[in-house]
């Protein structure tokens, strides 16, 4: 198996273990009579706000913004945060990678569609979450040296972000598009090969252990990881205790979390799907151990980044944030539902192709962006017609998805109901 192969497996798994927290966080939050008043007096003003089409938002270069709350966009909010919504919880992984391609297709400004997407999180987990069912799987300090690393990551990727969108706000969407270009094309094509390997040996009649997602950590620590655990700089932290017990040093973990922290604020997304082939590959932690920290991290990064790096700037709409939230929350559900009626390679297939469109979507404009920087000589008609394909490529894939899970639901909503 190729490193490159090995790092999507794991890439997966931290989606996959993602997914399962942002359940969690659902079911905190709508099964808690308290949160759901909270939940309602957050977006009761903006839905009144949005109906009366007042208040610019602050901050940022407004020319590149959108300049009024209105009810258009905060259903819009909604119906993205709906379908990454019926995607986690459908699938159990990636719906949240399509929450700031879909603002940026919709019209909404690179910067601010991380901004907004990274402050959802974070409204989310303090909402959602309760520690202390998690502590457990904590190695207190793996996560202190994490955040210490992941808090100067976000800084970092923070000013990234805002110090290209000051030079040019077409280079600042040139850069997120093209990041998000690259991480969906691992994730899209490989999953697609997996699909179509586990497709013909189903037809040949093959058993397979390969589950609904696929991959998966390494069974053994990794050569490299067994290197790393060899420096002794200190301080040095115990780990896995209830797994034979290992030791690291502190300055590996924190180099981890500021990798993450870059990435987390860069692309305004959690950040688990990179944890896991770090943590897992890199350094040589449990999964257990692993995914507890990025739970974590998430509540710290994502808190830290959206407010200190974003929202003070002005790069955070709060009625996309609210919307998205809402969405998110009621799609989850459905979607979580919707898995014990279809079958799993049908769901398999979705997800890779939301992937792939959002792919497509993200890669389409990049010609564009390059032909307004003078980087590319390339004609305007052209750069039209890859946006176009790559805006009815994306709408289409996810409006698709959409229906059919929302259709599948409504079908089958006696057999829930019974069942509840």
């Amino acid at each position: 198996m190729s490193k490159l192969r090995k790092v999507y497996d794991l890439m997966m798994a931290g989606a996959v273990a993602q997914a399962r927290w942002e359940k969690q966080m659902s079911d905190n939050i709508l099964k808690n009579k308290k949160r759901l008043i909270i939940l309602l007096a957050l977006i009761t003003p903006i839905f009144l706000i949005s109906i009366l089409g007042a208040a610019d938002i602050l901050g940022g270069k407004s020319a590149y913004a959108p300049s009024h709350y209105t009810t258009t966009v905060f259903v819009a909010s909604i119906a993205v945060g709906l379908a990454a919504g019926l995607i986690t919880g459908c699938i159990g992984a990636g719906g949240g990678f399509i929450i700031t391609p879909a603002l940026m297709a919709a019209g909404v400004k690179g910067i601010l569609a991380v901004g907004t997407d990274q402050f959802h999180i974070f409204a989310k987990a303090i909402m959602g979450t309760v520690l202390h069912k998690k502590l457990g799987n904590i190695s207190l300090g793996i996560a202190v040296s994490f955040v210490i690393g992941s808090v100067l990551g976000a800084t970092t990727g923070g000013y990234i972000q805002r110090a290209v969108y000051s030079a040019d706000p077409v280079l600042s969407e040139a850069f997120i598009s093209i990041v998000y270009a690259i991480i969906l094309a691992i994730l899209g094509f490989y999953g697609l090969a997996d699909y179509i390997k586990l497709s013909r040996a189903r037809k040949k009649g093959v058993v397979t252990q390969t589950d609904a997602h696929g991959g998966g950590a390494p069974l053994t620590t990794t050569k490299l990881a067994l290197s790393i655990q060899k420096v002794k700089i200190p301080p040095v932290i115990k780990f896995d205790q209830d797994f034979g017990g290992k030791t690291i040093s502190w300055i590996f973990v924190t180099s981890i979390g500021f990798v993450v922290g870059i990435l987390a604020a860069v692309m305004g997304v959690g950040g688990g799907f990179v944890t896991f082939p770090l943590f897992v590959y890199v350094l040589g932690v449990s999964t257990p151990t692993t995914v507890g920290t990025d739970i974590l991290q998430i509540i710290f990064t994502a808190g830290y980044s959206s407010i200190t790096q974003y929202a003070i700037y002005g790069y955070v709409f709060y009625t996309l944030a609210m919307g998205l939230l809402l969405g998110s929350l009621i799609g989850i559900q459905i979607g979580a539902l919707t898995t014990k009626v279809v079958p799993g390679m049908l769901i398999r297939g979705f997800w890779v192709m939301t992937i792939l469109a959002g792919f497509a979507n993200r890669a389409s404009v990049v010609p564009d962006k390059l032909r307004s920087l003078n980087l590319w000589k390339i004609s305007q008609g052209a750069c039209d017609i890859f946006i176009l394909v790559g805006n009815i490529v994306f709408w289409g894939a996810i409006g698709m998805f959409a229906i059919w899970v929302l259709g599948t639901f409504f079908k089958n909503l006696k057999a829930f109901k019974q069942e509840g």
